[in-house]
């Protein structure tokens, strides 16, 4: 189940949703002001590195994660 970041556009509040699936028809009120006009934000993810007990935050190259770049 994803987590989701949103960003009301009423009150410029930021806030989070665990979302069953990606639907846009689902319907997301903010919680601070129960505004409906929300977007999703880009938001970095955390990934493990191989190998490691160490975390990544973001994207990564292709070069760096061996999916084809030179």
């Amino acid at each position: 189940m994803p987590l989701y970041e949103f960003v009301c556009h009423s009150c410029e509040s930021s806030f989070e949703e665990l979302l069953f699936n990606s639907n846009p028809a689902v319907q997301i009120n903010c919680p601070r002001c129960g505004g409906q006009e929300v977007r999703k934000k880009i938001s970095s993810f955390a990934s493990r590195v191989a190998g490691g007990n160490s975390f990544s935050m973001g994207a990564s190259s292709a070069a760096s994660c061996n999916t084809g770049g030179t």
